[in-house]
C-alpha cells in the first residue's frame, strides 16, 4: 500500500505566492500600471459616446472629432495592453522558473524511503502533469485574472465618478455572484486535489504494468492489470466529472447574473434621467461601462476556476518539499548550526566506526522488519550480511547507508548519528550500491563524471579497470553515447559502470547490496577481487546470497526474521554448526 507524498495547505500556498510577489516588486508594479492605463484608455470611448448622445439631441455633436478621439484611445489601449501582456509574461516566466528550480531541489532531497512509500506514480504525476498545469496557469490564467481585476476596479471607479447613483444598480448582481462563488470555491479545492490524486493512481498502475510487462505476461495476469487500469480510469473519470459538474452549476448562474446589472442600469438610470438627477450622457456612459464589465467579470470568474486547479497543483508541488524534510535546516540534517557541523566534521576525522544500537525499523506501523539490531563495524572492516530472502538484509543496508531512519535506536558513524549529517556529508561517509542500476543518457564519460566531475581520463580508466570494464569501455570509447538515444548496455555492463562510479565517489564506507548479482559467477568473482584491491582500508558491508563473499569477509552477520542471529568470522561460524554452517553446506551442495 502506497503512502502519497504530502500536500501543502491552502495557507502555505497563499504564503508562498505572497513571497514570490515580494521578490519582484518592480516588475509587478510595472505590469499593474500598464494594465491600469490600458483600462483607463478603454473608459474614454463610452464617456465620449455618452457626450455624443446628449449633444446629438441639441444638434451640437462634433462626430468626426469624437470618432478620431475614440480610435486614438482604442489604439493606445491596444498598445498598452500589449506592453502589459509582455511585462506580465516576463514576470510569469521568472516566477515559473523559480517554482521549477525549487521543485527540482525538493525532488532531489526527497529520501528514497519516502519515494518508495509514495510510489513512482505520485512523483511522476507531480513532475509532469502538475508542473504543466502550473505553467499553463502562470502563463494564461494569472495574467488574464490580473487584467480582468484591474479593468473591473478602474471601471467601477469611473462609474462612481460619472454618476454615483448609477453605480448602485451594479450591486444587484453582487448577492448572486457572492453566493455562487462561495458555493463553488468552497468545494473546488478538494475536488481538484482529488482529481489530481486519481491521475497519480492511474500513472502508478500504468507504470507498474509497463515496467513489469514480462512478469505480467509470464504470470498471465494481463486481464487483472487491465481491470486495474479500467478501475483507475473510472476513478479518474468520476473525479473529473465531479469537477465539471461543479462548473456546470456555477457558470450558468454567473452568466445569468451578468444580465441583471445592464437591465437595472438602463431602467433605474432612465428614471433618474427623467427626474433630472443625472444626465443622459451619464446614463449612456454608465450603461456602456456595465456592458464593458461583463467581459472582464466573465474572464475573472473563469480564470478563478483555472487558478483553483493551479493552486491544487502548486500545493502538490510544494508538498514534495515536506516529503524531503526541507524545513529550513540543511537537507538531511536536524537544523544544527554551522559551528556545530564544524565540530561534527572534526569528530568524523577521528574514529569512524559504524555502529547500530537498539535499532528497529518498520515500513508500516506495528510491523517491524528489523528488531533490536546491535552491531559495530570497525574502520576498515569487511562485513558480510547473509540470510534467507526477507530476513531484512537490504533494509539493514539502507539503514547503514542513511537512506532509512530507524524507528527506534540509532545508526552512528564516528559517534555521530547519520540523521545529523547533510546529504553531502553522508555521501562522503557511506555509499550504497544495489543491484538496481541506471545508465543516464549521455556518454560513458558523462556517466562516470557524475560521481566525480573533476576526474581526468586516467582516473576514469583506473576505475573501469578496477571493475573489469576497461576492455569493453576502451573498445566503445569513453565518448560513446549510452542510455536513452544511445547504445543499450547489457545489465552486467551497466552494473560495472555503477561500480566504477562508486570507486570514483571514494566514500569511506561502502554498502554493497547484491552489487554483483547481475554478473555471471566468474565475472562477479573477478570484479569482487578487483574491488578488494581498490577498496583496501575502507569499511565494506556486503549483502549477498553468494557465500564466497562471506568467506572473504572479516566477519559474517547472519540475519533471520529481522534479527542478527549469528556474528563472527567465517571459520568460527562453520565450526559452530549453526544457521550459517547450514547455509554454507547448502551452498556447496551438502546437507
Amino acid at each position: 500500500m502506497t503512502t502519497p507524498l504530502p500536500i501543502a495547505s491552502a495557507k502555505e500556498v497563499r504564503g508562498h505566492v505572497r513571497r514570490l510577489a515580494r521578490r519582484h516588486p518592480r516588475e509587478l508594479a510595472a505590469a499593474l500600471t500598464l494594465y491600469g492605463l490600458a483600462a483607463v484608455c478603454g473608459l474614454v470611448g463610452p464617456w465620449l459616446l455618452g457626450g455624443l448622445v446628449e449633444d446629438a439631441g441639441s444638434g451640437a455633436a462634433d462626430i468626426p472629432r469624437i470618432a478620431l478621439l475614440i480610435c486614438a484611445f482604442i489604439v493606445a489601449q491596444a498598445l498598452l495592453t500589449h506592453a502589459a501582456g509582455y511585462a506580465s509574461a516576463r514576470l510569469g516566466e521568472q516566477v515559473l522558473a523559480e517554482l521549477r528550480e525549487r521543485f527540482v531541489d525538493d525532488v532531489l532531497t526527497v529520501p528514497l524511503a519516502t519515494v518508495e512509500r509514495a510510489g513512482s506514480g505520485d512523483l511522476v504525476t507531480r513532475t509532469t502533469r502538475d508542473v504543466d498545469v502550473l505553467a499553463r496557469v502562470v502563463r494564461g490564467a494569472v495574467p488574464a485574472a490580473v487584467t480582468a481585476l484591474v479593468t473591473i476596479l478602474v471601471t467601477l471607479g469611473a462609474m462612481a465618478v460619472v454618476g454615483p447613483l448609477l453605480a448602485f444598480p451594479c450591486l444587484i448582481a453582487v448577492p448572486v455572484l457572492w453566493a455562487a462563488s462561495r458555493w463553488f470555491f468552497g468545494r473546488a479545492r478538494d475536488a481538484f486535489l482529488a482529481q489530481s490524486a486519481t491521475y497519480s493512481q492511474l500513472t502508478e498502475g500504468l507504470t507498474e504494468t509497463v515496467e513489469g510487462a514480462r512478469t505480467v505476461e509470464a504470470l498471465r495476469i494481463a486481464e487483472r492489470r487491465t481491470a486495474r487500469t479500467d478501475q483507475d480510469i473510472a476513478g479518474s473519470y468520476a473525479a473529473e466529472r465531479h469537477t465539471v459538474g461543479l462548473l456546470t452549476v456555477f457558470l450558468p448562474i454567473i452568466d445569468t447574473a451578468y444580465a441583471l446589472p445592464v437591465a437595472a442600469t438602463l431602467v433605474i438610470g432612465g428614471f433618474f434621467a427623467i427626474d433630472g438627477q443625472v444626465s443622459l450622457a451619464s446614463v449612456t456612459a454608465a450603461t456602456l461601462y456595465v456592458q464593458q464589465l461583463l467581459g472582464p467579470v466573465d474572464t475573472l470568474l473563469y480564470s478563478l476556476g483555472d487558478l483553483q486547479t493551479g493552486s491544487a497543483s502548486l500545493a502538490r508541488l510544494l508538498g514534495v518539499g515536506h516529503g524531503s524534510g526541507a524545513t529550513g535546516a540543511a537537507p538531511g540534517g536536524n537544523g544544527r548550526s554551522r559551528a556545530a557541523r564544524g565540530d561534527l566534521n572534526r569528530d568524523l576525522k577521528g574514529r569512524r566506526a559504524l555502529e547500530v544500537r537498539g535499532v528497529s525499523y518498520a515500513y508500516r506501523d506495528g510491523r517491524d522488519v528489523l528488531r533490536g539490531i546491535d552491531l559495530r563495524i570497525e574502520r576498515g572492516e569487511r562485513l558480510a550480511v547473509v540470510g534467507p530472502s526477507g530476513a531484512g538484509k537490504s533494509t539493514l543496508g539502507r539503514l547503514l547507508a542513511g537512506i532509512h531512519s530507524p524507528r527506534t535506536g540509532a545508526v552512528t558513524v564516528g559517534g555521530v548519528a547519520l540523521t545529523d549529517l547533510s546529504p553531502a556529508e553522508l555521501r562522503g561517509e557511506v555509499a550504497l550500491v544495489t543491484q538496481e542500476t541506471y545508465v543516464f543518457r549521455g556518454t560513458v564519460r558523462d556517466n562516470l563524471l557524475i560521481a566525480r566531475p573533476g576526474a581526468d581520463d586516467a582516473e576514469l580508466e583506473r576505475a573501469l579497470r578496477a571493475v573489469g570494464a576497461w576492455e569493453w569501455a576502451a573498445l566503445t570509447g569513453l565518448d560513446a553515447r549510452v542510455g536513452a538515444g544511445g547504445a543499450a548496455l547489457p545489465p552486467d555492463r551497466a552494473q560495472q559502470l555503477s561500480l566504477a562510479r562508486l570507486i570514483l565517489a571514494d566514500p569511506h564506507t561502502l554498502v554493497l547490496d547484491e552489487a554483483t548479482s547481475l554478473l555471471d559467477p566468474r565475472a562477479a568473482r573477478d570484479t569482487e577481487r578487483s574491488l578488494a584491491a581498490v577498496l583496501e582500508g575502507r569499511t565494506v558491508v556486503a549483502i549477498a546470497h553468494r557465500l564466497h563473499t562471506a568467506h572473504d569477509a572479516d566477519r559474517v552477520a547472519v540475519m533471520e526474521d529481522g534479527r542478527i542471529t549469528e556474528l563472527g568470522p567465517h571459520e568460527e561460524l562453520v565450526r559452530r554448526g549453526g544457521p550459517y554452517a547450514a547455509l554454507w553446506a547448502s551452498w556447496h551442495g551438502r546437507g
